[in-house]
């Protein structure tokens, strides 16, 4: 198939340009949002081609995959007509969370995928037919050493999103912490903006992953600190509860038991390695990228007036 989205989460792009498809990512002048073309900082094979908006109209499309609402007219402009598509849905819900309506609530015809059952049990879909596919995540390998006696953190913008990802609550720890991610240095932490593969290398030696987000889908970088074998200290919020099991690292709504957790695995090496082993373990076993790919191609051989018809197997 012809795939067409909008390069809008980098990391959920990585996994889902890992299948059998073509996929086309707009490109506008200046890189805008609605047109960033190819990723810069991410690892994406050579089936993603970055496409001007202006020329999308003499591209075949098969589906489209829209992310946030207003793609859906966008893509009827830069198309020149209706394309058949699903809606991928990233995000918890905002405001009155239990009657937060979805965008596409009030019709039936676009599929509506939910990234965690978290996200679809909390929205309001509304006539929208919902599906679930849970994350996958390309196998970075298990490169933890644990060497730094330090806990990381991965978040994106922690100032602008201060309560929603936890940033208030990092001073309440008592272990040296490095935070990962984009515009991060107003912390008054190391700070470190990182392509993908060094941020893996980078997060394999620290002792511990800290996931201090209050209300957030579940987030690619929990994964990916699990993949990678890393003990998980985390708030037991939204779809975190059932990505790490016990075994895996601790999860709690009390804050003095998260700030016990990430100071005992800071000073235990051994603990750390052992609970960050089972960690890889269950992250592999939910949420590896062969079981992604294959949910998302069931979901779009069947989709409603699909040009391609079927997806051979």
């Amino acid at each position: 198939m012809n795939i067409l989205l909008w390069h809008v989460h980098g990391s959920w792009t990585t996994s889902f340009v890992q299948g059998r498809h073509s996929y086309l990512v707009p490109l506008t002048p200046g890189r805008d949002p609605d047109g960033r073309g190819r990723a810069q900082s991410f690892d994406w094979p050579s089936s993603v081609r970055e496409v001007p908006w202006d020329r999308l109209a003499d591209e075949r499309v098969d589906l489209v995959v829209y992310q946030r609402p207003h793609e859906i007219e966008l893509a009827r402009d830069w198309l020149g007509g209706t394309v058949p598509g699903v809606y991928v849905e990233h995000n918890t819900p905002r405001g009155d969370v239990p009657a937060t309506r979805h965008p596409l609530a009030g019709q039936s015809a676009v599929p509506l995928v939910h990234v965690t059952h978290f996200n679809a049990l909390y929205w309001d879909n509304g006539l929208a037919p919902v599906h679930v596919i849970e994350h996958g995540v390309v196998d970075p390998g298990h490169l933890y050493t644990g060497e730094l006696p330090r806990a990381g953190v991965v978040v994106n913008e922690p100032v602008r999103r201060t309560r929603v990802v936890g940033t208030d609550l990092l001073a309440a720890f008592d272990v040296p912490l490095d935070v990962f991610g984009m515009k991060t240095s107003d912390l008054p932490y190391p700070a470190f903006d990182l392509p993908q593969a060094r941020l893996h290398a980078a997060l394999a030696r620290r002792r511990a992953y800290l996931h201090p987000y209050r209300w957030t889908s579940l987030g690619l970088s929990l994964i990916e600190a699990m993949m990678i074998g890393l003990p998980v200290v985390a708030l037991a919020a939204t779809e975190a509860i059932e990505a790490v099991p016990p075994e895996a690292g601790v999860l709690s709504t009390r804050l003095p038991v998260l700030v016990e957790a990430l100071s005992a695995f800071v000073a235990d090496p051994a603990m750390a390695s052992r609970y960050g082993k089972a960690a890889r373990t269950a992250a592999l076993s939910r949420y590896g990228i062969a079981r992604f790919l294959a949910d998302w191609d069931r979901l779009l051989g069947s989709c409603p007036g699909n040009r391609n018809g079927h997806i051979a197997r």
